[in-house]
């Protein structure tokens, strides 16, 4: 597998399909994001235990990929997240693996119920700027097909 060479540029479209290895999530669409800062992902069930622990079952029942398995997380963060309605909320950050077509990056997650959007997982504009993509907005999962016909 591939990682990322930071000074190659990268077309991605308005939307494409990812993979989350580290949390054995495959195919999720992703909302790519210009306008949001902050990538995340769709949980359904985020709860701190033990004051230093966080306990997260992501996607949901409606959700063909949901699994039901429960994550724990010793490493996370917390920060303050303006959603697009302008509601700032508190959520929790993890780092983790995200593979895009056959490249593997890097990326930091807020975690957030999503249950109402189109894609579990929204790709922000932190992420994007640090991997130098460049996005095109006439396009749809096209990193993911490119990957398939190679």
């Amino acid at each position: 597998m591939k990682t990322a060479n930071p000074k190659i540029r990268k077309t991605i479209g308005r939307s494409d399909i990812v993979d989350f290895p580290e949390l054995g999530l495959s195919k999720l669409k992703a909302k790519i994001d210009s306008g949001a800062f902050t990538s995340a992902i769709h949980c359904c069930k985020i709860e701190k235990i033990e004051n230093h622990k966080l306990r997260v079952i992501f996607l949901d029942e409606e959700d063909p990929k949901y699994t039901g398995k429960v994550y724990t997380f010793d490493d996370f963060s917390n920060k303050r997240v303006r959603s697009s309605n302008g509601i700032s909320e508190d959520r929790f950050i993890i780092t983790t693996k995200l593979k895009l077509g056959k490249v593997l990056y890097g990326i930091d997650l807020s975690l957030t119920y999503r249950g109402d959007m189109r894609s579990p997982v929204l790709i922000g504009r932190k992420f994007l700027a640090k991997n130098h993509f460049l996005v095109n907005p006439r396009l749809r999962n096209h990193i993911h097909k490119a990957s398939l016909r190679k």
